[in-house]
C-alpha cells in the first residue's frame, strides 16, 4: 500500500464524530472504512472519539502554541499526528456538529496542519450542513478539504431510521471521495517534509 509518487504508506483516519449511544455513525464509519479497505494507495483506520473522552478546552494555554499539559491531549496530539489525512463521519445536530466532535479538532493544533480531509455526513438532510460547518472548522486548522462528500438520508439510506443500508449509487461517489482524499494527501504529505 504505497503511495506512488513517493514509495510510503498513506496513513487515512476515518473518525467517528458521533458518541451517542445507539448512534447511526458506528455503520457509517465501517462501511467507509470497508469501501476504503481494496484501496492500494493509503490505509485507513478507524478512530472512534468514543475510544477518547477528551475533556471540554481544559488546557492553559491555546492549542495552536504546542504546549499541551494533559496526559490525554498529549496522547491524542500524537494519535493525530499518526495520520496523513482524515475522513470525518458526523451526523447533523442542530444544523452543524456534534459538540464531541469539534472539541476534538480543538484540542489539538499542529497536529492537524497542511494535511487533507474529506465529509461523510448523515442525519435528515444527508447531514449537508454539519459537513459545510466542518468545511470552515477545518480551514481554521490549515486542513485542506477536498470537493467530493458523501450525504446519507436518514429516510432512504437507513431502514427504520436506523439500519445502515446505502444504496450502491454511493459506490462511486466513494471511490472518488478517496482518490481525491488521496492525491490531496500525497501533496500535503510532499508540503510538510
Amino acid at each position: 500500500m504505497s503511495d506512488t509518487s513517493t514509495g510510503t504508506t498513506l496513513k487515512i483516519a476515518v473518525i467517528l464524530g458521533s458518541t451517542r449511544p445507539g448512534r447511526n455513525g458506528k455503520a457509517v464509519a465501517d462501511w467507509i472504512v470497508d469501501r476504503a479497505g481494496a484501496r492500494t494507495h493509503a490505509e485507513y483506520e478507524l478512530v472512534d472519539l468514543a475510544d477518547w473522552p477528551l475533556p471540554f478546552m481544559d488546557e492553559p494555554v491555546p492549542p495552536s502554541m504546542g504546549q499541551y499539559q494533559g496526559a490525554l491531549t498529549k496522547a491524542w496530539a500524537a494519535r493525530i499526528a499518526e495520520f496523513d489525512g482524515f475522513v470525518f463521519v458526523t451526523p447533523e445536530y442542530n444544523h452543524s456538529v456534534p459538540a464531541v466532535l469539534k472539541n476534538a479538532i480543538d484540542t489539538v493544533y499542529a497536529e492537524w496542519n497542511n494535511k487533507a480531509a474529506a465529509f461523510v455526513s448523515y442525519g435528515t438532510v444527508g447531514g449537508i450542513r454539519a459537513a459545510e460547518h466542518l468545511r470552515s472548522i477545518a480551514s481554521a486548522v490549515q486542513l485542506a478539504h477536498v470537493h467530493q462528500q458523501l450525504a446519507f438520508s436518514l429516510f432512504t439510506d437507513f431502514e427504520n431510521l436506523s439500519l445502515f443500508k446505502p444504496g450502491a449509487h454511493h459506490d462511486a461517489p466513494a471511490t472518488k471521495l478517496f482518490e481525491e482524499l488521496e492525491a490531496w494527501s500525497t501533496a500535503m504529505k510532499a508540503l510538510r517534509a
